[in-house]
């Protein structure tokens, strides 16, 4: 194959474009990523696609920088590539990248196959546009809903169901030599997609209606029919198809107030008239087609009666702003192929030429002497419009400041207008807009490149990218300090991109050491701010113990300024000695009051039982010492149905955790004291009773001796005595302690059952609880009720009546401000303060609006008669004096601040 211009191409690797352009698809793949994806920083994603209609519609192609999977632009993506291996596959061979090439296309058809589940059936999209593309984050952390959007016979799609015929048939040939099998299942989806296509014959975009703002079919269906006829024919040979092409050809568009067929414009996802004028012309050889292609081609190189393709000084053939690159990129590679099957040496040099001019200026052949493909050549584009190649964890398209991944092969879309001016920024989505339609034509030209002239592919590609830093860590710094304790404000916080995954079962430790003679039950932990599970205490090895904190059952995702972190303040107090600076976790953090904290690898952090960061004090040994024997138990307060137990406590190197209470060799219950009620047993019957400790590691003794007893002939039928009037003291807004004189019984009382009214509040050991969860400036009255171990009821108490103070002093303050707004929807947040002296334990945000929510974090809402709820998590409803939290929302609608907007605490 001899062309004038080849002493003269710029030496480009197309061998390694093209590797690298195929690269691409597999960063854009959605659902369970198979083995082969060569993306060390992708991970799993939309596994919950379809799940609303029913259906499995995972897998398939993130569209560009999105989520949303566009059916129409992704067969068409498809269907380029496919053309691209029919037309030279023998380049992908020699290049080494057949393979990936047949992974990529049979991905992409798995899911054409799960999207059309019956004849007439097709999902054409999956994501809504709008809701996605307020949120930017990677694709891995997605947590909005995905609708799937589907066309059938109540409503047509010819255009997409059309294009999808086309992929899969095209694909089928692909996959003919290798995979007959799943060519032939190709072939019958894409034969009930085209006859479908055929018979409905209304555009896709009046059936998914959310298209149209994105990718509507602006040229109508009649392109598609042909164009799928086209290749219906060359998978199966059936001249009826290619009958079908042919005699839909005239409905193709033409020319304003002309019968020419249309050459201004280009193939690319909306028209693939220009693609059947060469297809129909290589396959027939008949004028009319030869002469449309020609006219075409001729506009895009040296004009049509005057009128031409725009060209920039540098060379750069330019249709459209948006993806300038794109449509040259799919103009070329047509350009070849027409090349390749002419006769007339002037335009097969024309065009061959044309085409080279424009892919080298794609890769580098330009006045900027610059690269227009991610990761490939000299000085290329490093901040692609793409979520999750940016890596941001704070849903802002600015951080970070640099892109944490490389897209390799990404396509930019390049410069707007003919003038060779290009600027390399994030959020220009028409000069850096990458996507799957953008390099389905381009890779399939790199392929003829490559044939014609080579260009290896680059060794060793790709090598798996290195973390920026540490992804999932703590931060702490001490928060208050005094004589007898330390408040310790920690941040756990999730930046993860490679990939970027979702900590769902999290905890942390803080660790400290007893000092001096001070013992564990000296120690007190306490959190008057958390938007975890309240801190508990724990004993590491000897003296070492460590605080933990549970953060389960929360998603910390890299997805927000809020959902990337879950913060905690806690103290840890000590009646005994009391000196934090020996400390494990205490050493290298800020221990000025108020100072930012400051990462930390002392304070570990787990994902259920793996430790994920940081590191615990020297190594702890393992315990393997069991608790010594528990005394021989004593029975007391013997009943037809019940007794008590107690014994003599077990001791242990660390501690014992508890006892199992065993009658005979039946384990009735556990205790974590010295005794233990037995209840449900059978009056005049002779029992066995033992206990066996246990310790945290889970060792446990010998069985203590054993006692013998028997309960009496008769059930205990007596209740206990009427408890003494209950007295109120401590009240606060939401909570205050009730105490009562004790009641009597002719065996034991074993508890009481606290009431607010008629309702049970809680149940109490002793003669006192305290109550919580309490509304502000509420009256209550408050009775008691003892129970024994044969379960009789005391008569209620006489009751108290009380009333909770009003809310803390300057109540809480919501402070609203929108934060992003487009067409028909916006996002706001909204930052709730506590503007009180003391605590709260819970909030309410109220404002008025018409508006519809449709996604809100960080809080739960109701709407009624116009007016918007938000109340707390239970995570984040407990806020110290001046903390803050912040909630925010996707509303449909246009936004504005309301006034007024307001709080309140409980």
């Amino acid at each position: 194959m001899a062309h004038a211009a080849n002493a003269a191409a710029p030496a480009f690797a197309y061998g390694e474009a093209l590797q690298k352009s195929l690269w691409f698809y597999e960063a854009q793949q959605s659902g369970a990523l198979p083995d082969w994806n060569r993306v060390s920083w992708r991970g799993d994603s939309g596994l919950n696609d379809g799940k609303d209609v029913g259906v499995d519609l995972t897998g398939g192609w993130y569209d560009a920088g999105d989520h949303v999977k566009f059916g129409f632009p992704m067969a068409f993506s498809a269907t380029m590539l496919a053309w691209g291996a029919v037309e030279y596959r023998d380049a992908y061979a020699g290049s080494g990248q057949l393979t990936h090439l047949l992974n990529n296309l049979k991905f992409v058809n798995d899911y054409f196959i799960k999207a059309h589940p019956s004849p007439n059936v097709l999902y054409g999209q999956v994501g809504n546009g709008g809701t996605d593309h307020a949120w930017w984050g990677p694709a891995e952390a997605m947590a909005m809903n995905r609708p799937a959007y589907k066309i059938d016979a109540s409503c047509g799609g010819s255009d997409l169901a059309g294009e999808t015929a086309a992929a899969m048939a095209a694909s089928s040939i692909v996959f003919r030599p290798t995979n007959p099998s799943y060519a032939d299942t190709l072939v019958t989806h894409a034969k009930q997609l085209y006859s479908f296509a055929d018979t409905v014959r209304k555009k896709y975009s009046e059936c998914i209606t959310d298209a149209s703002s994105f990718y509507n079919s602006w040229s109508g269906f009649n392109d598609e029919l042909v164009w799928g006829a086209i290749w219906l024919y060359r998978a199966t040979n059936d001249a009826s198809y290619l009958a079908k092409a042919e005699s839909g050809y005239a409905n193709l568009g033409t020319e304003p107030q002309s019968t020419t067929k249309s050459y201004k414009w280009t193939i690319a996802w909306d028209d693939k008239s220009y693609g059947a004028y060469v297809l129909l012309h290589k396959l027939t050889g008949k004028q009319q087609y030869l002469d449309d292609a020609n006219r075409w081609l001729d506009f895009w190189t040296v004009g049509v009666n005057g009128q031409k393709v725009a060209y920039s000084p540098g060379g750069q053939a330019v249709l459209d702003r948006w993806g300038s690159l794109r449509y040259a990129a799919n103009t070329s590679f047509a350009a070849l192929v027409h090349s390749d099957s002419i006769t007339d040496a002037t335009r097969k040099a024309r065009y061959h030429d044309f085409a080279v001019r424009q892919i080298n200026y794609a890769l580098g052949d330009n006045p900027r002497n610059s690269s227009y493909v991610v990761g490939f050549g000299a000085n290329p584009p490093k901040n692609p419009h793409h979520r999750t190649a940016h890596g941001s964890w704070t849903d802002q398209i600015t951080n970070p400041e640099q892109t944490r991944h490389t897209l390799y092969g990404a396509l930019v879309g390049g410069p707007p207008s003919p003038d060779d001016a290009y600027t390399d920024k994030r959020d220009d989505y028409v000069m850096n807009e990458v996507a799957t339609d953008y390099n389905a034509g381009f890779t399939s030209a790199l392929a003829r490149l490559y044939k014609e002239y080579g260009g290896a592919p680059a060794a060793n590609f790709p090598v798996a990218e290195t973390p920026d830093g540490p992804e999932i860590f703590v931060e702490a710094g001490v928060n208050a300090s005094g004589s007898n304790f330390t408040e310790i404000k920690a941040i756990v916080r999730n930046q993860s991109a490679w990939p970027a995954r979702v900590l769902s079962d999290g905890s942390f430790r803080y660790y400290f050491t007893l000092d001096g003679s001070t013992t564990a039950s000296q120690i007190s932990v306490s959190s008057a701010y958390t938007q975890c599970k309240a801190p508990t205490l724990h004993q590491a090895s000897g003296s070492t113990y460590y605080v933990s904190i549970d953060c389960s059952g929360q998603d910390i995702a890299p997805a927000g300024q809020s959902q990337h972190r879950r913060e905690v303040q806690f103290r840890i107090s000590s009646s005994g000695t009391w000196d934090p600076a020996n400390d494990w976790s205490y050493a290298g953090i800020p221990t000025t009051p108020g100072t930012t904290p400051a990462r930390t690898d002392r304070i570990t952090l787990h994902s259920g039982a793996t430790k994920i960061w940081g590191e615990p004090p020297g190594p702890v040994e393992e315990d393997t010492t069991a608790p010594g024997k528990p005394g021989k138990p004593a029975v007391s307060a013997i009943t037809g149905s019940s007794a008590r137990l107690s014994w003599t406590a077990s001791t242990d190197n660390v501690g014992v955790t508890g006892y199992d209470v065993y009658l005979g060799s039946t384990k009735v219950g556990t205790a974590t004291t010295a005794s233990f009620d037995l209840s449900g047993l059978t009056p005049a019957t002779d029992y066995t009773a033992h206990v066996v400790a246990k310790d945290a590691a889970g060792n446990t003794s010998a069985q203590s001796d054993s006692t013998a007893f028997t309960t009496s002939d008769t059930v205990d039928g007596t209740p206990p005595s009427k408890p003494g009037k209950p007295s109120v003291s401590g009240i606060t807004a939401t909570g205050a302690r009730v105490s009562w004189a004790a009641s009597t019984d002719n065996v034991g009382v074993t508890g009481y059952d606290v009431y607010l009214g008629s309702t049970r509040a809680g149940t109490a050991t002793t003669t006192s609880f305290d109550l919580s969860g309490l509304t502000p400036g509420t009256a209550y009255t408050v009775t008691v009720v003892a129970r024994d171990a044969a379960g009789n009821s005391s008569t209620a108490s006489d009751g108290t009546a009380f009333t909770t103070t009003d809310a803390p002093d300057g109540g809480c303050t919501a402070t609203y401000k929108v934060v992003n707004s487009w067409s028909g929807a916006y996002q706001a947040e909204v930052t709730v303060k506590n503007a009180g002296t003391s605590a709260t334990s819970a909030w309410t945000v109220t404002w008025s609006s018409s508006n519809s929510i449709t996604q809100l974090w960080g809080g739960k809402h109701t709407a009624s008669g116009g007016t918007v709820t938000v109340r707390n998590e239970a995570w984040n409803g407990a806020l110290a004096p001046n903390a803050t939290t912040t909630f925010g929302f996707i509303a449909s609608g246009t936004s504005a601040t309301p006034d007024p907007i307001t709080c309140t605490p409980a």
